[in-house]
Order: C-alpha cells, then structure tokens, then sequence
C-alpha cells in the first residue's frame, strides 16, 4: 500500500474503521504482548485475527486459547497480511522501528511497546512514517494509567499545589536485571540499561503529570557496578538468555532542567544494594502542595500523598484510588483514536520526546558534561 495516502482514501479508511470490527495483529508473545492480546479481546467490535513470535509452543498455545486463526513466527508474514487494521509490536526494542516503519507504510495503525526505539534517530525515524502513512502511533506508556495518577493528574489540573516547581522520580530494583546475558543486557539489542527501560517508564510519568514542560539540558550519570560481576539477576535470567555480555548500565541518575525554571530529578537500577524490592514513584513540590505516589513491589492501594496545610497546620490527605486498568486502558485508548478518524494528531510525539531525553543523558553521562536536549523534545 502506498503510503502517500490520498484525502479521500484517508476519510474512507477511517469510515470503515468506525463501523466494522477492526482487525488486528500482535507481534510478540512475552507479557507485553500477552497484556495487549487481553486488552484487545476485552473490547466490542475489535477481532484479533493474527498473532506472530518466535516461540512455537507459546504461539500455538496461545492461538488455540484465543482462536485467533493466522499464527506465524515471522513478523514480516503477519504484515504482509492486507486484511489487518492496526498492529501491537510487543518485541525486544531493537525491532521496533523496523517492524513499526514496515507496518505503517503498509498502511496500519501501530500501538508501540516503550521504549519507542533504541534512539532519538530511530524514534524520529517512526514517527516520519506515521505521519507520511496518516495513521495513529501509540507509544504504550501504561504505567500513566495507574489510579493513583489519574487522581493526582485532577489534583494537579485544578491547580491545587500551585506551581510545582521541582519533582523527583525514582524506579529502583535490588536485584531485578531483566535476564543476564539476555536481549536486555545487549547495547545493540536494548540500547541502553535501566535508564531506557524503567527510566522511560518514570520520565513519562512525571512529564505527564507536570504537563508536558520542555526539557532544556539534563545532567546524567550511569553506573556499570553489579551486572558485570554476574549480581542482581532476576529470575528470569535463564529463560531469556542470548549469550551476551553485560553491556549496559545497571543505574542511572539524571538531572533535568526544565522550561519555565523547573527541574525533575531521575533515578532508576536494576540492581543495587539496597531494600529487597522493586519500587518507583514520584515526589512534586509546588507553592500551595505537595504530592508523593510510593509504589512498593507493584502495589495499588494506599499509595498515593498529597501535603497541604489546614488552619497553619502540617496535613496529609490520603485519597482512595482505584488501581488502574495499564495496559487494557492503552489499548482501548489507542482503538478510540483510530475509530476517531482524526489521526494526524496522533503520531508518537510524546515516545520521541522522551526518546531525545534518553539520548541526552546517554550523552551527558559518557562525555560528563550537561548536554542540550534538542527543541523537538
């Protein structure tokens, strides 16, 4: 399909998208995969006809419990495919621009795991193609559909902590290396550690809840201090190794200045000694409040902290959160814009600022010096 997409042939393409079953594909079989496989077939009027990945067993599992009819392993098969609407590329981060660019020329929808690519270069790369093609690119930053953020992204919106004017952001692990000698632990494969990984995952949190301010230059550190001594592995180590060396950073600190005076603070591990767990979250400091979200070991409940005063003196308000939907709450976002026919709006900008931001403090943590993060970011 041409990816020079006349008007006409656009309005009709969203037409049809909005009264048919759309139809979809997935690519890629580990828990990304399977959590928007789920969160496709939750919804009405969308059909998961077409599932790809490298793991035979799992592949045929997994098409008979869904009977989706086409399996294949190899991706390029499944784009090949003129019948299919939209895909989710769910794969290691070195395949997301090559399978995301082929499947938007190809005149498909894209719902994209984070990171959306290794780089600045090939994020830019995606988006170009979305925007030539005229169809939606979603990055699947789930983790903003967390309850505790949406009550606080209200908070926030009607201007209850005035101007926050610093922030911090934290996601640290004891031993949770994704899998020594793994896709993960590969500079190629991953391009880059911790700070790519989860770090992108807790930028976009705070940049989201903050408003999108534009980050000027950041200031970073990374650390190779445990993953090369073979520590901090998770218990996935074995299931996804691939013979590489440990190539990437196992944690990263980042300092970020911020449009308009502010700053945000960034820290991410994989493995450090510290508190057995696996724990994020964000801190924001305004002029009338402050807010903390605490998430320790994946939880749900009772996380979230907002600080204020009440006649002069120190409170702290506990607000009940429902836990979020994540995933499911992603993909149902991303058929609503397709079926909204307005898709030029919706082309993958916030993965490739993002994208730039993590560029910048690769730079800076490898020349030691506060780097500029470029205006399209």
């Amino acid at each position: 399909m041409s990816t020079n997409v006349p008007a006409a042939a656009t309005s009709a393409a969203a037409q049809s998208e909005q009264s048919l079953p759309l139809r979809v594909g997935v690519i890629g079989l580990g828990f990304a995969g399977q959590a928007a496989l789920k969160g496709y077939l939750a919804l009405p009027d969308v059909d998961v006809i077409a599932l790809a990945g490298l793991e035979a067993d799992r592949l045929a599992e997994l098409g008979k419990e869904h009977a989706i009819p086409h399996l294949y392993e190899r991706w390029q098969d499944l784009l090949e495919r003129d019948d299919l609407d939209a895909v989710s590329v769910a794969t290691p981060t070195h395949l997301h621009a090559p399978i995301s660019i082929a499947a938007l020329e190809s005149g498909k929808h894209v719902l994209c795991e984070k990171p959306l690519a290794r780089s600045g270069e090939e994020a830019q790369a995606i988006v170009d193609a979305a925007v030539k093609a005229n169809r939606v690119l979603k990055v699947c930053f789930n983790h903003r559909e967390r309850g505790d953020v949406a009550v606080l992204k209200r908070h926030l919106d009607a201007g209850q902590l005035g101007r926050v004017y610093y922030a911090k952001a934290h996601w640290m692990r004891r031993n949770g290396i994704p899998g020594l000698g793994s896709w993960f632990t590969n500079r190629e494969m991953a391009g880059g550690g911790p700070l790519i990984d989860l770090g992108v995952h807790m930028l976009d949190m705070a940049l989201y809840l903050l408003g999108e301010p534009r980050v000027i230059s950041v200031s970073a550190s990374t650390f190779s201090e445990l993953g090369p001594r073979g520590l901090g592995g998770s218990e996935y180590s074995a299931k996804l190794a691939v013979g590489s060396a440990y190539e990437v950073e196992d944690l990263a600190t980042a300092f970020l200045r911020l449009e308009g005076g502010g700053a945000l603070q960034l820290e991410t591990s994989w493995a450090t000694f510290r508190k057995p767990g696996d724990d994020f979250g964000v801190a924001l400091y305004g002029t009338d409040g402050g807010a903390q979200i605490s998430v320790e070991n994946y939880a749900r409940e009772d996380t979230l902290r907002i600080y204020t005063d009440v006649a002069g003196a120190p409170a702290e308000v506990r607000p009940r959160v429902l836990p979020g939907e994540g995933h499911r709450a992603v993909v149902r976002e991303f058929v609503n814009l397709i079926r909204g026919g307005d898709w030029s709006a919706h082309v993958g900008r916030d993965g490739l600022a993002r994208a730039q931001i993590i560029d910048a403090c690769y730079l800076s943590a490898l020349e030691g010096r506060e780097v500029l993060v470029s205006a399209g970011a």
